[in-house]
């Protein structure tokens, strides 16, 4: 069972997704993450998006720490489900609808977010989430990257989460690595948009 780990929602416990099918980020590897994030101020009133989100934590806790937008994108059922819960327990908390799921496969939903005319992006994030399944290849991985580094908003940030046995992303053309961070079976790669 993890929990909300800080802010107007800490302490309040996570419903976790039921089998082995999602990898909870562990609370270790939580704590690191939102310290670094908060040490760089971009959570407060970001507009979050969490990509195979599996249970939500991560996008919760922006909620929880005061995101003004968070949206859980989960394709599995039971993931979908978790989050749903997971969402309504965090948006009673904040007495405010912060947090939305929405099922779907990650490249669709992504797709979602562009004029279908212009191919702009309809909506941007200030920081993003990419925690996706062990078995997705390197190249469906940057096929996704490429998507999400044409609705970052300007000082967007995002995270990347792999196995620590994994090879660094190919990252898009406009987008690029800050800093990277191991721990155990877990990395986490940070990245924002190429400046100018």
């Amino acid at each position: 069972m993890s929990r909300i780990i800080s802010g107007i929602a800490g302490g309040t416990s996570l419903k976790s997704v039921p089998g082995d099918a999602t990898r909870p980020t562990t609370d270790r590897v939580k704590e690191a993450l939102f310290s670094r994030l908060e040490s760089w101020n971009v959570i407060s009133s970001a507009r979050v998006l969490d990509l195979f989100a599996g249970s939500g934590s991560l996008g919760l806790e922006t909620a929880s720490r005061g995101a003004r937008q968070v949206l859980l994108v989960e394709l599995a059922p039971k993931a979908v489900s978790v989050c749903q819960h997971n969402a309504t327990k965090i948006n009673e908390a904040l007495k405010n609808e912060v947090v939305s799921v929405q099922r779907g496969k990650v490249d669709t939903v992504l797709s979602s977010f562009f004029d279908e005319e212009t191919n702009a992006p309809k909506r941007t994030f200030d920081l993003i989430f990419m925690d996706p399944p062990y078995p997705l290849t390197d190249q469906e991985l940057a096929v996704t990257l490429d998507k999400v580094s044409r609705i970052l908003a300007e000082d967007a940030t995002v995270i990347v989460e792999r196995s620590s046995r994994s090879p660094e992303p190919i990252w898009p053309a406009n987008m690029e690595k800050i800093a990277e961070k191991k721990y155990g079976e877990t990395r986490l790669w940070f990245a924002e948009p190429v400046q100018g």
